[in-house]
């Protein structure tokens, strides 16, 4: 089998439903399977997939206490639909992978939102050196709404209609984002302390966070007296760009991944597609099969 696939090669790859399961065998388990349920004890292989663990006389196989222990479809169908939605730049609607894998629109949905979780875990990086910090609202426009579903007074940056989501860029490395209840800095800088080295730069889009002071260097784009992505040389020569372009960069991709595939988030799933974008972002340098493989190996 190559080690490296794309959505094309996926067929030569992945044939039928047994090579689909020794592939996630060695995935999960490596060399060696280990017993969920006793991971010290000695493992029978019987057929069909099974194993028995010794020590407790339980059965399983390898999708056993996965993302995959209670589905009904084929592991082959899986695949598939991962390497759909991962080889798509902003994603997949539940319709067109229920069209291309010829399942309900319903099983395309569940799908999709259980393979999302298993991106949640590239969401939860520790961030360092110079990080930018922003928020964004993210919702639909209250102009398109029926008049029945219109929120009165709303309007600009209200999140009345819109739910706030907040993030942290660190330049030149990852990104990690969720939705928050307000942008207040009691809710903000409790996130900037779990999720930032401490004595990193902190870079501001106009809000000073007295929470930060004596704990990170903070610096913040003036709009008033300072032209966008200012710079200016320190003591030691340096030059530094004060702006959180970056951040802003990675809300204006993240709305159209929303509004350009999936039209409409509802708040209850909005923190899902979320982490779907942040793992394409931090993945970005990764190729479709190192993705694929990472996905598989959080699922186990």
């Amino acid at each position: 089998m190559k080690t490296d696939f794309t959505l094309l090669t996926l067929s030569e790859n992945f044939p039928d439903e047994e090579s689909c399961i020794r592939y996630f065998e060695k995935m999960r388990w490596g060399d060696e399977v280990i017993s969920p349920y006793d991971s010290n004890s000695k493992v029978y292989k019987c057929g069909n997939g099974k194993y028995k663990c010794k020590n407790t006389g339980r059965y399983f196989d390898v999708k056993t206490g996965t993302a995959f222990a209670n589905t009904k479809l084929p592991m082959k169908a899986w695949f598939y639909a991962m390497m759909l939605f991962l080889s798509h730049k902003r994603g997949v609607s539940s319709c067109q992978l229920a069209r291309d894998l010829g399942i309900t629109q319903k099983t395309a949905w569940k799908m999709l939102h259980k393979i999302r979780q298993y991106m949640e875990m590239e969401n939860s990086h520790t961030l360092s050196g110079e990080v930018e910090i922003d928020e964004a609202f993210v919702g639909g426009k209250n102009k398109n709404r029926h008049k029945d579903k219109k929120v009165e007074k709303c309007q600009g940056r209200s999140y009345k209609d819109k739910v706030p989501v907040f993030g942290i860029l660190e330049r030149g490395g990852k990104v990690i984002a969720k939705v928050v209840p307000n942008t207040q800095a009691k809710t903000i800088v409790p996130i900037i302390k779990e999720k930032v080295e401490l004595g990193s730069v902190v870079y501001t889009d106009g809000w000073d966070y007295s929470g930060l002071h004596g704990k990170y260097v903070q610096r913040s784009v003036d709009h008033e007296k300072h032209f966008y992505g200012t710079t200016y040389a320190t003591d030691e020569g340096e030059i530094i760009v004060v702006s959180t372009n970056g951040i802003e960069n990675v809300w204006s991709h993240f709305k159209r991944m929303i509004f350009g595939i999936y039209y409409h988030v509802s708040k209850k799933y909005m923190q899902r597609y979320i982490d779907e974008y942040i793992f394409r972002f931090n993945t970005r340098n990764f190729t479709d099969s190192q993705r694929f493989n990472l996905l598989l190996r959080n699922a186990a």
